[in-house]
């Protein structure tokens, strides 16, 4: 049977406070170090006298001394500190992340902290967040090019085809009203090629409409989004309604393209696969963040079951 003394119990505790490879320290309410263990001198470079010389706050990276004094206020108040991050100054002038976890003990006045050095899992995060930013520039200027393509396309398709389009309609007409002569036959099919022009006209401002809708920059986004949702009726039979709770001018050029773009494909699936009968489309201001929700009362599908594609 193994009897555990108070002096053998402290004696055991003070030996894993020197052993231990985590950074163990005392700190006084005042905000100097009163006891640290082997680790923190060998992880910071500093000697004790170095340490307990000067307050804590003096070797924490300015960055974060205003948050680390903060939080340790809410914890001298009795609130525990739990995987608290911050930086630390070494001797040689290098930088350590570490991560806290600390207790103020009231009745002896005392702090009792314990850190982990998560310098290469920080340097890591950073890298991701780096890669991160970079692809999402690449991925915003690809989408800026494309729109720049897409309203290029509809500027050629509306300004020159569609025109165009419209100069033989008005030749048509022209000769359907000045050519007595043709014969029955001929008057027919000189009808049907007016209404093939009249039908290719709009087909290219739907399309040109499509590719960029320049209704966003001439109307505002509310506007376009609610005539969407009336040509999504009319096209289709489908009753769908369009309610805004969102001031546009807190939706930048860039969310606007997106959120349309959005619309579109979510309205191209429920006309091709959600056998709906209503269609329900909402803008909210949450805050933080807007909200597009989009809903009908199709058929749906189970997400498990589905195999995952691009549109998804």
């Amino acid at each position: 049977m193994l009897v555990t003394t108070p002096g053998n119990y402290e004696f055991e505790m003070l030996d894993l406070f020197e052993m231990t490879p985590d950074l163990v320290c005392i700190a006084g309410k005042d905000g100097y170090f009163k006891k640290v263990n082997p680790a923190v001198l060998q992880k910071l470079g500093y000697t004790e006298e170095e340490l307990f010389s000067r307050p804590i706050a003096f070797n924490i990276h300015e960055e974060d001394r205003e948050q680390t004094l903060s939080t340790r206020s809410e914890m001298l108040e009795g609130k525990a500190l739990v995987n608290f991050q911050n930086r630390y100054i070494c001797k040689d002038g290098s930088i350590v992340w570490l991560q806290w976890t600390s207790i103020f003990l009231p009745v002896k006045d005392i702090v009792f902290a314990i850190a982990k050095d998560i310098t290469e899992s920080k340097r890591k995060e950073n890298e991701i967040e780096e890669k991160y930013n970079a692809y999402r520039v690449m991925a915003t200027h690809f989408k800026n090019r494309a729109e720049e393509n897409r309203k290029y396309l509809a500027h050629e398709l509306y300004e020159e085809i569609a025109q165009l389009s419209a100069v033989v309609k008005m030749n048509l007409g022209w000769l359907s009203q000045h050519l007595d002569n043709l014969g029955e036959p001929a008057r027919e099919k000189m009808q049907e090629a007016l209404q093939v022009s009249d039908m290719l006209i709009k087909s290219v401002r739907r399309v040109s409409f499509a590719m960029s809708p320049k209704m966003l920059e001439d109307l505002g986004f509310n506007a376009t989004l609610e005539w969407k949702c009336n040509e999504f009726s009319i096209l289709n039979g489908i009753p769908c309604t369009f309610e805004s709770r969102c001031s546009e001018s807190n939706i930048t050029a860039a969310v606007r393209i997106d959120l349309f773009r959005i619309t579109q494909e979510a309205f191209h699936n429920i006309m091709e696969h959600a056998e709906a009968t209503a269609v329900n489309l909402l803008l909210k201001d949450e805050g933080d963040f807007i909200s597009l929700s989009i809903t009908d009362n199709g058929s749906g599908f189970e997400v498990e079951k589905h195999i995952q594609s691009a549109g998804l």
